[in-house]
């Protein structure tokens, strides 16, 4: 059994610890750019690398759970497409994130969402027949690179999936089944990185162990949650945490 009294913490922090571990698995299974919401977060109670090598084994453990759950509704092409230039752009986070401070990029990760939310609008506003979903190749290979950076960095890429799925106008299943896969596919990958970057360490896996019935909780009301919202809702309620997100990253250029 943990000690408690082991953990520099406070209760404040304990308290929002738990709060995000409820929101990963919520933003796994039900809700995708609720995780977002995190960053800032966490961010704010914590050294922001330190903050990341926190939230990193929480994501991970919830994907095990969204990909057993919407195993069999992922569309695998959508995947296969983004990997490649994930990879990229987890390469070139894993150089940057040893010059840069997370605060530093977290204004720009908004500024980009928030472009994207924009663009977005501008297209899902056009009549149902002149509505194309993007094919061209640089479309995928830039979100992926995009995707790949912003998670090494700052485990800040539910925005920038949660724009590109919903390009794809899958249904909500599709969605979620799609982003769990690939999400669990990039944060088992990330995790040797992050510990050789000193930004997971031993008290932080005890620390996110104990966060494991939170996560767990927040897994069940993800499939609650999922099947109370129609599409409609279910994709305005995407784009508006998304678009809450982008903008709360982008005011902490302020702080």
């Amino acid at each position: 059994m943990f000690d408690f009294t082991a953990f520099d913490f406070d209760s404040t922090q304990w308290l929002v610890l738990c709060i995000c571990a409820v929101l990963v698995g919520v933003s796994k299974t039900g809700v995708p750019g609720a995780g977002i919401l995190n960053v800032p977060l966490l961010a704010l109670l914590f050294p922001a690398k330190a903050s990341t090598g926190l939230l990193l084994p929480m994501l991970a453990f919830a994907d095990l759970f969204a990909v057993a759950y919407y195993r069999r509704h992922a569309k695998w092409p959508l995947i296969i497409s983004l990997l490649p230039p994930a990879l990229v752009g987890i390469a070139a986070g894993s150089v940057l994130i040893r010059h840069i401070d997370n605060n530093q990029l977290k204004p720009l990760i908004g500024f980009i969402v928030l472009s994207m939310l924009v663009l977005n609008y501008w297209r899902t506003s056009r009549a149902e027949n002149t509505l194309h979903v993007p094919t061209h190749w640089s479309f995928a290979v830039t979100l992926g690179f995009l995707a790949g950076l912003t998670t090494q960095l700052a485990n800040a890429a539910g925005p920038i999936m949660v724009i590109y799925l919903l390009a794809m106008r899958l249904d909500k299943h599709s969605f979620i089944g799609t982003g769990a896969w690939y999400f669990l596919i990039l944060n088992w990958l990330k995790i040797p990185l992050f510990v050789w970057d000193g930004r997971i360490t031993l008290q932080s896996v005890k620390t996110d162990l104990l966060m494991c019935p939170f996560i767990i909780v927040g897994v069940i009301l993800g499939i609650l949650i999922l099947k109370k919202i129609p599409q409609k809702w279910f994709n305005l309620v995407v784009q508006l945490l998304a678009l809450a997100a982008a903008i709360k990253l982008i005011l902490t250029i302020f702080s």
